[in-house]
């Protein structure tokens, strides 16, 4: 094989592996993308983005800040305790979107009403790890105050 053939078929081989990045990190972040509008207007749940088995962190010092092994454990100890106290649920708002590898970042403002009638307005930062389509590992970060506020001031059932 000639010099210039092979360098030929490393470029070609390193340019197909490129784009599949590329093409990778630009559908990670359009299902992303299409999750948050899904949630937005209240048809289904973005969670149903989440592998089963994935591992979800919440980062700080908030009472509820772990790292949660799984999507059950994730849903019925954050999740649900939190819809709970809600009389409006969340409603979000994509701020901004960036996939780099198979990592799709996302910044969101959320807006709901607590069962009390306070505003329950909160910004998020999810560092979501994406294999096949669906999310693996998260990275949160959040106002961790307010967090821990609305899951005391308010009973859980209440």
């Amino acid at each position: 094989m000639s010099k210039t053939l092979k360098m030929t078929l490393c470029a070609f081989i390193a340019l197909l592996g490129f784009n599949t990045s590329a093409q990778t990190q630009a559908e990670n972040k359009k299902i992303i993308k299409a999750g948050f509008e899904r949630w937005a207007k209240g048809e289904g749940s973005f969670f149903d983005l989440l592998t089963d088995d994935m591992v979800w962190t919440i980062n700080g010092s908030a009472p509820l800040s772990k790292t949660y092994n799984d999507k059950q454990q994730f849903l019925e100890e954050v999740i649900n305790p939190l819809n709970e106290r809600l009389s409006k649920k969340i409603v979000p708002s994509l701020r901004a979107l960036y996939a780099e590898k198979d990592i799709v970042i996302a910044l969101i403002d959320g807006t709901a009403t607590a069962k009390d009638g306070q505003p329950y307005n909160m910004s998020y930062a999810w560092f979501m790890q994406m294999e096949k389509g669906k999310i693996i590992r998260v990275e949160a970060f959040l106002d961790g105050i307010q967090f821990a506020d609305i899951m005391k001031r308010i009973p859980a059932g209440n």
